[in-house]
């Protein structure tokens, strides 16, 4: 079909008008005119006024109007269908998921508010036919919620089916969050516009009217009601038409950090009104007019005067903000009053035999995305079948938010069992984890080796070291690279080499990619938990290696535009592992083997060699005394791929996309590179571990990959213990140490309390809660510590942890399916913000920003965030860096800051090189 119009630029082009209160918004790049656009719905939104003129750009200030319902018998077939909500103990929610990486902390509070999960489909799945099924034939949902999202409700690729939802579900309550609160300004004709600034991560205040939506929620700047703002644009109040009612604000310049806003300021004078006490006397309607305080106020909350919806700006989700339950549990009491004053009660709902089990199968692209062949040939896809009931998905298919992999055919099991061995207080009697590495596997420069490194000096941050090498008759080594565009039949397919212990190697094409092999092969191993309980960590063997950050195109995000030089991912199988526990001194020797096979020696060869082992041995490996340089002065230096100007410009860009609301948060790198000849790569990794220690330090090497990592990470990506739980460990915010005492301790206070820097790490906490919350038991997703500064060598960080307790039936390789890439090296949304990223960087990231580490043949596996690391491959080292962009953020500040992270793994390098002893 030919249509003669242009509804969005799809370059990312930004283009501003004379006044700020016009808007001119890039269009995410995500099919409009997918199947999933029903056509009477396309031919609708033709005549918005996002869609009008030829130059590919959007003017979004002009109202729109919507038409009356196409069906005025929606409203009397929903009421003869229901009967009260209370009678069945649960409401139930349909979440539409604006492409946000918000949407899942909205999940996790509704599912244990509510009784039961939510159904979450994202906003292009349903066309309005399968919508309306589900609504009002079905009579599946009793409200309906709006999540945030990047881009504007101006943009239908941006708001897909959302309208349509606010404009005919008129007799369902329906809450917007973020971009809902604007869309339902929207379609109602109210204008959105930019914010006076953009605020994203910091907290305000608010004022309320005492709607029910703010039952048992005190109202006031100096009350403790304080909320968490991610948004570039508002609603002009001016522009608000009588149907639409304010029932919440904010001053525009109350905007602080999370350290500021949460010191214990007394409640204010705004009365807190009992839910109960509302809904009897039914005073929570409120004027249309905020009184006397029109000027100064922008707003936070509405509400229509006659229908159920309701719209708040700022995020209820987040973790800093105050009340958040109570807001969506105030929403869940909306939902039981409305439908037990409805005008049929006597009439019952269609008989649901098991409501805690509502899904549906395939029911959102990420997740669909993620066990996209567990529904081929068992006929249970909604796609397939639209007008199938939602609640026998259950039986009939896998429930999606399981993720679990009961519809693949289980391939050959084996049964590995494990023999180890414990040496107490022996690692400092050898000259600890470094001489014990370089006796056991640092022969030929460490070829075929891994090191899993706690090099840091702080043994509260990291308590094991792993390491090994090519080994017995289940060792290999796995070197895995996406197909270039013109091979590709998937995204994710790739060119996978295998090559086994006597050499032997073996070539796949992996269709599906490197994590679904990934996957089942740990599903192809059975062990007894007998063999390694009373070990004190969970790694027991199985695979170690790096995944590199282009294999985010397996995880739901978007094509690469970019070809990594470097493999896409490395893995050996290891059957022999050494670890050290470096608080009680001890090594232990592991074992890995087939039952009915002959055991390996290793443990006997091991401790044979770790008696004969002297620290005197490896004393020419000795390199504390290679004096620090000035690598300003060194010949050949690491040349960044962009220049400052140009960096800098990029910056620009980033922080232009924050403002028109396209992005929270963009984490913007570059890659600094140097040559290096026939180097050893060993020596260099054991200089750089020791100027820069870590607790998530690494070093591989994989000889058939011509491949060496030295990586000297202070960050965890994530990880899973034997009892199931979950944690990640994000760092953002990151400053130099200082040369004095006294300097140093006013620089980690500055840190503490930027507000600049607790923004970005917010952001990224509620964006890994979100990412936890997708794989993780309803209500188990939490923040034992937020906004920790932690010290190392040569910089202070800003660290937060989060956990949560795996779904049983998850696998291990889905959990990191759904957290990665990990969320401090993209931004917020993740998506729209990679693809963002995508188009600024000229070049793939490669193994940086990707994660190093193990998953272990026990189901456990522990990963890290590769940055501050030296990747060497084919006698070139590069470093990658960068920094989260915000609308705080100083693009002179930005480009240094990148500088600071490149300073320790260069300098490590450049002083290794240019040590006259190795010439």
């Amino acid at each position: 079909m030919n249509m003669n119009f242009s509804f969005c630029s799809t370059s990312f082009e930004i283009s501003y008008a004379a006044s700020d209160n016009v808007l001119r918004f890039p269009v995410a790049r995500r099919l409009l005119f997918s199947p999933n656009f029903d056509e009477k719905w396309k031919r609708n939104y033709i005549s918005l006024p996002c869609l009008r003129g030829s130059t590919g750009k959007v003017l979004g200030s002009s109202r729109f109007v919507p038409g009356q319902l196409e069906d005025s018998s929606i409203v009397k077939k929903s009421l003869q269908r229901r009967e009260p909500v209370e009678k069945l103990g649960v409401v139930r929610t349909l979440l539409i998921d604006n492409y946000d990486s918000y949407t899942f902390n909205i999940y996790q509070a509704l599912s244990t508010i509510n009784g039961v999960p939510p159904v979450v489909i994202r906003n292009d799945e349903w066309t309005w036919e399968e919508a309306y099924h589900y609504l009002y034939e079905d009579v599946a949902f009793d409200n309906i919620v709006i999540s945030p999202g990047p881009g504007s409700p101006m943009c239908p690729a941006d708001i897909g089916i959302c309208l349509r939802l606010l404009r005919e579900c008129r007799d369902i309550p329906i809450l917007g969050v973020c971009l809902g609160h604007q869309a339902l300004g929207y379609v109602h004709g109210a204008q959105v516009v930019h914010a006076p600034e953009p605020v994203h991560g910091r907290l305000s205040g608010i004022e309320h009217d005492g709607n029910i939506l703010f039952s048992d929620i005190p109202s006031g700047r100096n009350s403790d009601f304080k909320v968490v703002r991610y948004h570039s644009l508002i609603i002009d109040k001016e522009s608000l038409p009588k149907e639409l009612v304010p029932i919440a604000w904010t001053i525009y310049d109350d905007t602080g950090s999370f350290s500021e806003k949460n010191t214990g300021s007394p409640l204010g004078n705004g009365s807190v009104i009992p839910v109960s006490e509302k809904l009897e006397n039914r005073s929570h309607w409120p004027t249309s007019h905020v009184d006397g305080k029109q000027n100064r106020h922008i707003l936070m909350g509405i509400m229509h005067s006659s229908l159920p919806h309701y719209g708040l700006q700022f995020h209820p989700e987040s973790i800093a903000t105050t009340y958040g339950s109570q807001l969506f549990k105030n929403f869940k009491d909306i939902t039981v009053d409305y439908w037990s004053r409805s005008k049929s009660p006597s009439l019952l709902r269609r008989n649901i035999n098991d409501t805690a089990n509502m899904q549906v199968t395939g029911a959102t692209q990420f997740l669909k995305e993620l066990s996209r062949n567990r529904f081929r040939g068992n006929g249970s896809s909604y796609y397939e079948n639209p007008k199938k009931s939602l609640f026998v998905a259950k039986t009939n298919g896998v429930d999606v938010f399981d993720l679990a992999d009961l519809s693949y055919s289980k391939p050959h099991v084996k049964l590995l069992r494990l023999k180890w061995k414990k040496h107490e207080r022996l690692a400092h009697k050898l000259g600890g984890a470094r001489n014990i590495f370089i006796e056991l596997f640092g022969k030929n420069r460490g070829n075929d080796t891994f090191w899993l490194d706690t090099s840091s000096s702080d043994k509260a941050r990291g308590r094991f070291s792993f390491m090994g090498g090519k080994g017995g008759s289940l060792w290999k080594q796995m070197t895995f690279s996406l197909s270039d565009q013109s091979e590709i039949t998937s995204k994710h397919a790739g060119h996978l080499l295998i090559e086994d212990s006597q050499g032997s190697t073996e070539k796949r094409f992996l269709e599906e990619g490197f994590l679904d092999f990934l996957r089942k092969e740990l599903a192809s191993i059975s062990y007894d938990e007998k063999d390694f309980t009373g070990l004190p960590f969970d790694f027991c063997g199985g695979y170690v290696g790096c995944i590199g950050y282009d294999i985010k195109v397996e995880c739901g995000m978007p094509i690469n535009l970019h070809k990594s030089k470097a493999p896409d991912a490395c893995f050996f199988f290891e059957d022999n592992v050494v670890a050290i526990d470096h608080h009680l001194d001890d090594v232990y020797v592991l074992s890995l083997y087939e039952e009915g096979t002959t055991e390996s020696s290793f443990l006997n060869d091991t401790e044979e060699k770790l008696t004969n082992l002297r620290v005197s041995s490896t004393g020419k490996w000795k390199d504390q005394t290679l004096p620090a340089i000035d690598s300003s002065q060194c010949k050949e230096r690491f040349i960044p791929d962009k220049s400052k100007e140009q960096y800098i410009n990029d910056v620009e860009s980033c922080m232009a996309y924050i403002k028109d609301g396209e992005s929270y948060e963009l984490c913007l790198t570059t890659q600094n590179r140097r040559k290096l000849g026939n180097a050893d790569s060993l020596g260099i990794y054991l200089h750089l571990r020791e100027r820069n220690p870590a607790p998530y330090a690494a070093f591989l090497n994989f000889s058939n990959a011509n491949l060496s990592i030295c990586c000297s990470s202070p960050e965890r990506f994530l990880k899973l213990d034997r009892n199931g739980m979950l944690e990640a460990k994000p760092i953002k915010g990151t400053v130099a140490r200082g040369s004095t005492p006294e300097e140093d301790e006013l620089l980690k206070l500055q840190l503490k309390l930027s507000e600049k820097n607790q923004a970005e790490n917010l952001m990224i906490v509620d964006l890994l809660r979100n990412d936890l919350g997708r794989v993780c038991e309803p209500g188990s997703v939490h923040v034992p510590n937020l906004m920790d500064v932690e010290s190392y060598t040569t910089v202070h960080t800003m660290v937060s942890t989060i956990r949560g307790l795996k779904k049983p039936d998850i696998s291990p390789v889905e959990c990191v399916r759904a957290a990665y890439p990990g969320g401090s090296m993209t931004g917020a949304p993740k998506l729209r913000s990679v693809e963002i990223l995508d188009s600024l960087e000229n070049c793939s990231r490669g193994l940086y920003s990707g994660s190093i580490g193990y998953f272990s043949y026990n189901g456990t596996f522990d990963l890290n965030i590769v940055i501050r690391t030296v990747v060497i491959h084919e006698d070139e080292a590069t470093i990658g860096a960068g920094g989260a962009i915000v609308a705080l953020s100083n693009p002179e500040d930005e480009f240094e800051e990148m500088i600071l992270k490149t300073r320790a793994p260069a300098n490590a390098v450049l002083e290794f090189c240019n040590d006259p002893r190795r010439q």
